[in-house]
């Protein structure tokens, strides 16, 4: 199914002249296929990230943690 914005999208995209039809479409896909990378990146560091946090919390709670100065980064 379709919406209605993105039939609009299509109705307009597809008066563009081929070659820009064909430089949209290439950027549309790449788009996609970033956002799905993206995601599966994401999913996987997710488990990591959890550990990380576990460890900041815990560093803090012992008091074994600096305060951050981000003028030191």
């Amino acid at each position: 199914m379709v919406t209605k914005d993105l039939e609009k999208a299509f109705d307009q995209a597809s008066k563009l002249p081929a070659g820009e039809q064909e430089q949209l479409a290439a950027w549309i896909i790449d788009e996609l296929k970033s956002e799905r990378e993206w995601s599966r990146s994401l999913s996987a560091s997710v488990d990591g990230l959890a550990q990380l946090a576990d460890e900041a919390l815990r560093e803090h709670v012992e008091g074994t943690s600096e305060p951050l100065d981000p003028d030191k980064l």
